[in-house]
């Protein structure tokens, strides 16, 4: 069944649900709101989908709880027009096609439900990334279009600027601070899309600039524990990204998709995704992103716990980001101006640690920490200061070095305060469980007790 339909016949066809099984589960929720039962009279839902009948208010303000969707929504958009955005719940995200106009409609989609997205935790049912990949490597680039005033370069450099801004105010902000800020620059960029006319080229700029909002969007979303949201940005990121046809903001979602899949539970879809974009390297010719790549594929590699695998991968990382040495930073794409050797140690020990060889991780903490932690010093990276002490401290526990662990976490907790970001607070959270074995200790006792 196609979603162009009546998105609540879509709805039913995708869940399997009965116009009875709906009504039942409708009923419920429309009581627990205080409006009263709802008769199960299968007729109703036909009126709904096929006679042209609108439910009353309340009935529609039962359907927005039991669907997930804000209840503003409801006024802001027709019936039935409203019920669509939890259409995006579902695999047609996955299984549409790879054009550019399907591309504008899902992101459009995905961009606009946003906000319901993020108040669900399950993930998209994306069992594998195979089938992604496949998408992106026989989608239809974008063409020129005609319609609507005429646009010229301006346009999307304006908007590569403003994406080059919302990455680091994620750095020194939090995801909590940017995310909606992302969203608002994604329908800025879908609106002119769709009312104005480009060439060819600009099209495509356009659709990389949609690509990188977007996956800015997926990244702040995963940053803050919305993992549903955050996969459906990415999907879409993908496909505005295939649409651009450019290898980098491609390779870079696929980076950046990768550190969400590795982080939970998927490494081998995460090694899929580096994997793929690694075999855009040779046209993108930065050693910058090269060496960035090889390190996702190394920790991709160690969250499965494959050790050779890992250490060939780092060895790559380290030979490219040699290569690198040489070049100025403005003949990298903006995306990887936070790449450095610190970064590259500290990924380097997190892989070890997650290897079981704290040691080796310390090894590597140490090496990172002149060249990367002054630059947090300055107040550039405050989040990622925050989760690589957590992860050294990690580290010091494995080896006895109390004190040394409880020193490194403090430092952690003040590169914490005012940046909102669940993955931070996760990490102090599992540093704090580990730290709880050894409670009896008074320096450890008494931390535990500041951070309660």
């Amino acid at each position: 069944m196609s979603i162009d339909g009546h998105p609540l016949a879509y709805l039913l066809h995708c869940q399997g649900w009965s116009a009875n099984d709906y009504l039942t589960r409708l009923g419920a929720v429309h009581q627990q709101l205080g409006y009263g039962p709802i008769a199960r009279d299968r007729k109703r839902v036909t009126r709904w989908t096929r006679g042209g009948v609108a439910p009353d208010l309340h009935a529609q303000k039962a359907m927005a709880v039991l669907h997930g969707i804000p209840e503003h929504e409801i006024t802001a958009r027709p019936w039935p027009e409203w019920l669509r955005l939890a259409c995006i719940h579902d695999r047609h995200l996955l299984t549409a096609e790879w054009t550019p106009a399907t591309t504008i409609e899902l992101l459009d989609r995905v961009a606009t439900a946003g906000g319901a997205a993020m108040d669900r935790r399950g993930f998209l049912v994306v069992t594998g990334v195979t089938p992604i990949l496949a998408g992106v490597a026989t989608a239809e680039p974008a063409t020129a279009r005609s319609l609507g005033r005429r646009i010229g370069a301006g346009v999307p450099t304006l908007f590569e600027e403003s994406l080059a801004i919302l990455r680091r105010q994620d750095d020194q902000l939090g995801s909590g601070q940017v995310h909606a800020t992302a969203r608002a620059q994604l329908r800025l960029i879908l609106r002119t899309l769709k009312t104005t006319s480009y060439t060819e080229d600009i099209g495509r700029r356009l659709h990389g600039t949609a690509a990188e909002a977007a996956r800015i969007c997926a990244w702040t979303a995963y940053d803050s524990g919305h993992h549903g949201a955050a996969e459906e940005y990415y999907v879409a990121a993908l496909r505005a990204a295939a649409s651009a046809a450019d290898p980098v903001v491609t390779a870079n979602t696929m980076a950046f998709w990768a550190v969400m899949r590795y982080s939970t539970g998927d490494p081998r879809g995460a090694s899929d995704l580096v994997a793929d974009a690694l075999r855009r390297a040779d046209r993108i010719g930065s050693p910058t992103m090269t060496a960035m790549l090889y390190a996702r594929l190394a920790r991709a590699h160690s969250r499965a716990g494959e050790g050779h695998a890992t250490e060939h991968a780092l060895g790559f990382a380290f030979d490219a980001y040699d290569r690198a040495r040489d070049r100025s930073p403005e003949e990298d794409p903006d995306c990887v101006y936070w790449v450095n050797l610190g970064e590259l140690h500290m990924l380097a020990g997190s892989c070890a640690l997650n290897l079981g060889r704290p040691s080796e991780a310390l090894t590597h903490f140490a090496a990172a920490s002149a060249d990367l932690l002054d630059a947090y010093h300055e107040e550039e990276f405050p989040r990622g200061a925050a989760i690589y002490l957590a992860r050294e401290s990690e580290a010091r526990v494995a080896l006895g070095d109390l004190d040394g662990a409880v020193h490194t976490a403090r430092r952690a907790v003040d590169y914490m305060g005012g940046v909102s970001s669940a993955r931070s607070s996760s990490s102090l959270t599992d540093l704090r469980t580990r730290l709880t074995a050894h409670a009896t200790v008074p320096v450890v006792r008494d931390f535990l007790a500041q951070t309660a």
